[in-house]
């Protein structure tokens, strides 16, 4: 399935917001023929948008008839249109009906407001804009409203602003980071210890250790935050390798293809930047899916592998780029910081002083500082946990 970025004026392969590339399927002839839309529903899912919507959309723009039959997810445009010209309707809809009218980011709901007016609520910024209810759709619209998502459902948007509702609950609300404490913690215990490094031999379970075939959205700007280290870096700021290594591991995913983690550090090895900081960065960052805390366990060799025997340079890149991957690439994953850092502590690549001191100093290298403190507020049970442990093995 090819991919395409859902802004395609935005050229920037790393773009995160993408989704399924519109294809379609002429059936019939005569004045039976019709447009069949094999793929509106996955791209609606990724525009967060119910199927009819564009596929309305369609209709009104051409002067077509729509067939839409949701139970055997079917739509249907009446005569034969170019697939060309549908890919140019759909920018337009887009345009009008997903993107923020004020950062045109993707990440917006569309709500009904008391005059029955359409907004669409943005998750990114914040900002509440208004369609043009010029517009034919949106009286299907008014007649048929977005479904209200049950708990657990939505796109990235919607676990992403989840995520970010909790832990600006526990900033401000001491009993519910009293209880979401607990609860992590009692999580942890049930993590086993990883006996990953016995010596320094390593070897991968394939059957086991495959990448989940998923699209990994790259924050944008990696490139930018590979060359924050300024000179004097053990690169001079020659960041090309890495950037490769990121776009590789992006077009791996984007192609629906199994990553083995054998390969992601073949190819760093192949590019010179197996024992580089910035690389161990890349990989944390660009290789995991919001599967992550199960990845982990096959991935962890090939991390203790490029970790250079635990440098502390090579600690920070490491956290920068779970910072990267919690705090942008899968917002949804910020609960469950607590037991991946557990997991990559526990297997012996990282040390208390240096978790001790990233998760006390809020930074804008990797992240923006608001993200930043997020991050570290959801880390808060693990660090608590930590000093506790510190604590106990000095009173012994």
């Amino acid at each position: 399935m090819t991919m395409i970025n859902i802004r395609r004026d935005v050229e920037d392969k790393f773009y995160r917001y993408k989704m399924p590339q519109l294809t379609i399927k002429i059936e019939g002839k005569g004045n039976g023929i019709k447009t069949v839309l094999p793929n509106i529903s996955d791209i609606s899912k990724a525009l967060s948008r119910p199927p009819n919507y564009p596929t309305k959309f369609f209709g009104f723009e051409l002067g077509a008839q729509t067939t839409l039959d949701e139970k055997n997810d079917r739509y249907i445009l009446n005569g034969a249109h170019q697939v060309e010209r549908l890919r140019e309707i759909l920018d337009s809809f887009i345009a009008k009906f997903v993107l923020c009218g004020s950062c045109k980011n993707p990440e917006t709901d569309l709500q009904m407001s008391k005059n029955d007016d359409i907004i669409k609520d943005c998750k990114a910024c914040g900002k509440r804009s208004s369609v043009d209810m010029r517009h034919r759709l949106t009286t299907y619209i008014q007649k048929n409203p977005p479904p209200k998502k049950k708990k657990g459902q939505g796109a990235h948007a919607e676990a992403a602003n989840k995520a970010t509702e909790e832990v600006e609950q526990m900033e401000n609300d001491t009993q519910a980071q009293d209880e979401l404490t607990a609860r992590i913690n009692a999580e942890i215990k049930d993590i086993p210890v990883a006996d990953q490094r016995a010596d320094n031999e390593w070897s991968v379970d394939t059957s086991e250790a495959a990448v989940q075939a998923r699209v990994n959205q790259l924050a944008e700007g990696v490139t930018t935050i590979l060359g924050q280290d300024g000179p004097g870096s053990d690169d001079d700021g020659n960041d090309a390798p890495e950037s490769q290594l990121a776009l590789w591991i992006e077009e791996k995913h984007a192609d629906d293809e199994n990553i083995k983690p054998i390969d992601i550090y073949n190819k760093a090895k192949d590019l010179g930047i197996e024992n580089k900081h910035k690389a161990l960065q890349v990989v944390v960052q660009s290789a995991f899916t919001e599967n992550a805390f199960k990845e982990l366990d096959a991935m962890i060799p090939v991390l203790s592998k490029m970790s250079q025997n635990g440098q502390e340079k090579h600690q920070k890149s490491l956290l920068g780029g779970l910072e990267r991957l919690v705090g942008l690439n899968y917002p949804e994953l910020l609960p469950q910081l607590p037991k991946i850092l557990m997991k990559i502590y526990q297997a012996d690549l990282l040390e208390e002083a240096v978790i001790q001191h990233w998760g006390t100093h809020v930074s804008k290298k990797y992240v923006d500082k608001d993200v930043s403190k997020k991050v570290r507020v959801s880390a808060k049970p693990f660090l608590k946990w930590l000093e506790e442990a510190e604590s106990e093995d000095e009173s012994d």
